[in-house]
């Protein structure tokens, strides 16, 4: 039995990874957190119809409460709250499986060295198994002649608050290890020709769009384009509690990615 404790519980990623982890045989919730000012801080699992649960949803001034009892910490919350959330985890010796995105590239690197030394971790911008073939099958892509331009484009629901996704960010770095891309562009308008050393990566926030990444590479007289679409928050919550099951079983300190996870 896998025990773990959900940060962000109450959010559109952590409820779904809390029912899931509830339903699936081998995993027992024992601990809940939410934001310090989230009204249903007190209340059980039970009450929230989250699941069939006695365990008390807490604020992170509870966090250790939360955690004690806990093999993996698994967390979709904020930056903000996971540069405070995290070394407390670490400290207190429970696994890590993360998949909080919007960090500077120098807070996480700093979140990274501090976990790095003291516990096995997992981060990832994106937990769908899928996605993570698809940072693999990308750098096969290398092979195109250099004349190829390559664009991605992220679109996700109203509500996310980062952007770009984490998950177009890290296809960003692939692409740009391989054809030398200097620049970023973000978005155009008006005159605004395409330079051979800008990455274009656009990003689309409507309805409740779980998420859809697409890569095009595109030459004069072709078009490659790699889509991955999630149906469901679900096939996240798939991949954060294998992840965790991964986790689980390491015993030598770092911060891993869903690579490693998946062996590829």
């Amino acid at each position: 039995m896998i025990r773990v404790c959900i940060a962000g519980a109450t959010g559109r990623m952590g409820s779904t990874v809390l029912r899931e982890a509830c339903l699936r045989e081998g995993f027992e919730v024992v601990g809940a957190v939410a934001s310090p000012n989230n009204p249903n801080i007190g209340k059980t699992l039970s009450d929230l119809g989250l699941c069939d649960s006695d365990v008390e949803l807490v604020g992170p001034d509870r966090l250790s409460e939360a955690v004690e009892n806990a093999d993996v910490y698994i967390s979709f919350t904020t930056p903000e709250a996971e540069k405070n959330n995290l070394p407390v985890v670490a400290d207190l010796g429970r696994k890590i499986v993360m998949g909080t995105t919007g960090f500077s590239e120098e807070d996480l690197s700093t979140l990274k060295l501090r976990i790095a030394e003291k516990v096995p971790a997992v981060f990832a911008p994106n937990f769908a198994i899928g996605v993570n073939v698809l940072f693999k099958v990308l750098s096969s892509l290398k092979a195109l002649p250099e004349t190829y331009d390559f664009s991605i484009i992220e679109m996700h629901h109203k509500g996310k608050k980062d952007a770009p996704s984490g998950t177009a960010a890290k296809l960003g770095a692939i692409i740009s290890g391989f054809k030398g891309y200097e620049k970023t562009v973000y978005g155009r308008s008006g005159v605004s020709l395409r330079k051979s050393d800008e990455l274009e990566i656009l990003s689309v926030r409507a309805g409740g769009i779980p998420g859809i990444h697409e890569v095009v590479a595109a030459g004069k007289y072709e078009v490659i384009r790699i889509e991955h679409t999630s149906f469901s928050r679900s096939v996240f919550a798939e991949g954060a509690l294998y992840a965790a099951e991964w986790v689980h079983g390491q015993e030598r300190p770092g911060v891993y990615s869903m690579e490693d996870v998946l062996g590829l």
